[in-house]
C-alpha cells in the first residue's frame, strides 16, 4: 500500500485581501493558478496510487479465495476493490476540474493584463497622484 502524505510545500494559502491594484491581482491570479497546476498533479499521482492499491486489493481479494477462507472476506476485499476504483474515477474528475480552473485563471489573468496594464502603465510612470477610485463619480 502507499503511503498518503499531507503536502507540505511550506506555503499557507494567501487569502485575497482588499489590494486590488493591478500588480497585486496579477501576483494573486498568478499564485492561484500555479496552485491549481500543482494541486492537478499532486490529485492525478493520489489517482494512479488508488489505481494501484484497487488492483492489489482485487489480487488479494483472489488470494483469500484460492486460500478457501469464508467467502466473505472474498466480498468484503471485492468491495474495498471497487471503493478504491471509484474513489480514483472521482479524484481523477477532481484533477480535471482543477485543470480547467487553472486554465480559466490563466486566460482571466491574460485578459485583466490586456484591460488593465496599459492604465497601470500611466499611473505608475507619473509624478502626480492619482485620484482615489469613485473620485470622479461625485
Amino acid at each position: 500500500m502507499s503511503d498518503l502524505a499531507l503536502h507540505t510545500s511550506g506555503k499557507v494559502p494567501v487569502p485575497a485581501g482588499g489590494d486590488n491594484r493591478y500588480k497585486a491581482v496579477q501576483k494573486k491570479l498568478r499564485k492561484l493558478g500555479k496552485a491549481l497546476d500543482v494541486l492537478a498533479d499532486d490529485l492525478e499521482t493520489l489517482r494512479q496510487d488508488m489505481r494501484a492499491n484497487a488492483a492489489r486489493t482485487r489480487g488479494t481479494a483472489v488470494d483469500i479465495e484460492h486460500a478457501d477462507l469464508d467467502s466473505k472476506f472474498v466480498v468484503m476485499t471485492d468491495r474495498v476493490a471497487d471503493a478504491l476504483g471509484a474513489a480514483a474515477n472521482s479524484v481523477k474528475d477532481l484533477s480535471t476540474t482543477a485543470r480547467e480552473v487553472a486554465t480559466e485563471t490563466y486566460q482571466a489573468k491574460r485578459l485583466h493584463a490586456k484591460l488593465y496594464r496599459p492604465l497601470d502603465d500611466i499611473r505608475s510612470n507619473r509624478s502626480e497622484k492619482t485620484p482615489k477610485a469613485g473620485f470622479f463619480t461625485r
